[in-house]
């Protein structure tokens, strides 16, 4: 089995900075790529940045500039870094990993639980 972990959420002020990190544990063979999603009450889930395992990286247009996804190869801890946050970023933030759980595996798609980030005016 695979599990996503994530830490890092809480209440930050308007213009504030949160880290969230994501350890993946369990059996793992390689992954394909690693990111964050968020969702927003009464609105659909989408993609705040992704990255993966060649380094290559994408950020959602309303975060560009502000946040920075990394990743810990050797941890399998994928970590995102948000500046100057906006009342907006408010939402339930998701950790996603494509995974395979060994050689012979096909890719499959894994979820954390997720962690709140309050961004207050």
């Amino acid at each position: 089995q695979v599990q996503l972990v994530e830490s890092g959420g809480g209440l930050v002020q308007d213009g504030g900075s949160l880290r969230l990190s994501c350890a993946a544990s369990g059996t793992i063979f390689s992954f394909n790529t690693m990111g964050w999603y968020r969702q927003a009450p009464g609105k659909q889930r989408e993609l705040v940045a992704r990255i993966t395992n060649t380094g290559s990286r994408n950020y959602a247009d309303s975060v560009k500039g502000r946040s920075t996804i990394s990743l810990d190869n050797a941890k399998k801890t994928v970590y995102l870094q948000m500046n100057s946050l906006k009342p907006e970023d408010t939402a339930v933030y998701y950790c996603n990993a494509e995974i395979r759980m060994r050689i012979t595996s096909t890719f499959r798609n894994y979820w954390g639980q997720g962690t709140q980030v309050t961004v207050s005016s």
